[in-house]
């Protein structure tokens, strides 16, 4: 095989697991880790419809097994709140409660913050091309 290709592809799998290392230290302080942070945006996003694990599974940016055990931490903390599901009583229903919602503005102003510092280390120009790169190595284009 192709030592670039091969250097290229351990790189890009750094980098992905460098960004989810660094938002995960900057929520560490609220006890919250990247996929926490993943799940309850995407509850947010719903607004205020609830969704199944399988649902916030497919929308996940990380595909977990672990769905399941970050819903029940994120629920032990009073951030979510899981019901049985009226139209389906095998399934629960998920909703972001207002303390998720609150704790979501200071996370999402901290992971802005994070992401404010690396945004200048590639000009316009820059990030357009890793952009095209990186769809274009995934065979999207």
């Amino acid at each position: 095989m192709n030592e670039s290709y091969l250097n290229t592809t351990l790189e890009l799998i750094k980098t992905g697991h460098w960004l989810t290392d660094s938002v995960s230290k900057e929520l560490k302080e609220y006890d919250i880790y990247e996929p926490q942070f993943n799940v309850l945006r995407i509850l947010k996003g719903a607004k205020r419809t609830p969704l199944s694990v399988n649902t916030i599974l497919d929308r996940m940016l990380q595909k977990s097994s672990n769905v399941t055990r970050i819903i029940d931490k994120l629920e032990s903390k009073g951030l979510v709140e899981r019901t049985l599901c009226p139209k389906d009583r095998r399934k629960m229903d998920i909703i972001l409660t207002s303390k998720g919602s609150d704790l979501l503005k200071i996370l999402n102003k901290k992971v802005k913050k994070f992401h404010h510092s690396l945004e200048n280390n590639l000009n316009q120009k820059e990030l357009e091309t890793l952009y095209s790169l990186i769809i274009k190595f995934k065979g999207e284009e």
